[in-house]
């Protein structure tokens, strides 16, 4: 009896971490965005998974140059003069290998549309976030740390 209560026990601590480590080889969950330059966390954005595809939306401005609540006043469309906070501001990405490609990013003080990449880093905890225009080679890339 004791065995099999151990057993029960053991199996669903295991079950319990599994969600844990999965989250661990895909970009799906909740990053800080540190800035290229001051290396300061400036948002929070969490990724999603819509069938395959991935899309990051702001969920908070943490530091802004624009006062605690930005818009995104640069944007073009229907995104001109919307709040960044709430925002989808990647979407399109599908794996490719080892990375995700395939989306866009928009960057909202540019208010300009870019290609990104993303890739896992130090076992899933960081993520390479690169944007570019034309070949994947010239363009810039930011280092996202897992806030979760």
């Amino acid at each position: 009896m004791k065995t099999l209560i151990r057993t029960t026990l053991a199996l669903a601590l295991v079950a319990g971490a599994l969600p844990a480590l999965a989250s661990t080889d895909s970009p799906v969950g909740k990053w800080k965005t540190i800035d290229d330059s001051t290396h300061e966390v400036k948002s929070i954005v969490e990724i999603t998974d819509n069938g395959g595809v991935l899309e990051g939306k702001v969920l908070q401005v943490l530091k802004s140059e624009h006062g605690p609540h930005p818009t995104c006043d640069k944007c073009e469309g229907e995104r001109k003069g919307k709040p960044i906070e709430g925002m989808t501001i990647m979407w399109g990405l599908k794996k490719d290998g080892d990375e995700w490609s395939g989306g866009q990013i928009l960057d909202p003080a540019k208010g300009k549309i870019y290609k990104v990449t993303l890739k896992l880093e130090d076992g899933g905890k960081k993520l390479d976030v690169h944007g570019y225009i034309g070949f994947s080679l010239i363009g810039r890339s930011q280092e996202w740390v897992r806030a979760e």
